[in-house]
């Protein structure tokens, strides 16, 4: 399974899982998954995330079901 970094800023760290530290974790993601699946696998409500970029690169709405990630990339949320 793909390692990927995620960061949760503001009001959206309270979603962070248990090792987390500064609003940052490293997750091992699933095979098929999507920006949507993981914000969706730490509980994070999809209607909460407002910005959301991958390696630098605002991924919109309509993207985030199908945006892959890959080993190493970092996903970063604000509300």
């Amino acid at each position: 399974m793909p390692k990927v970094n995620v960061k949760l800023f503001a009001t959206l760290r309270n979603f962070m899982p248990d090792g987390a530290h500064n609003g940052e974790v490293s997750i091992e993601a699933p095979e098929d998954h999507s920006v949507a699946s993981i914000l969706t696998s730490l509980n994070v409500p999809l209607e909460k995330c407002h910005l959301v970029v991958v390696n630098g690169v605002f991924i919109p709405p309509p993207e985030r079901a199908s945006t892959r990630l890959n080993e190493g990339d970092t996903l970063a949320v604000w509300p």
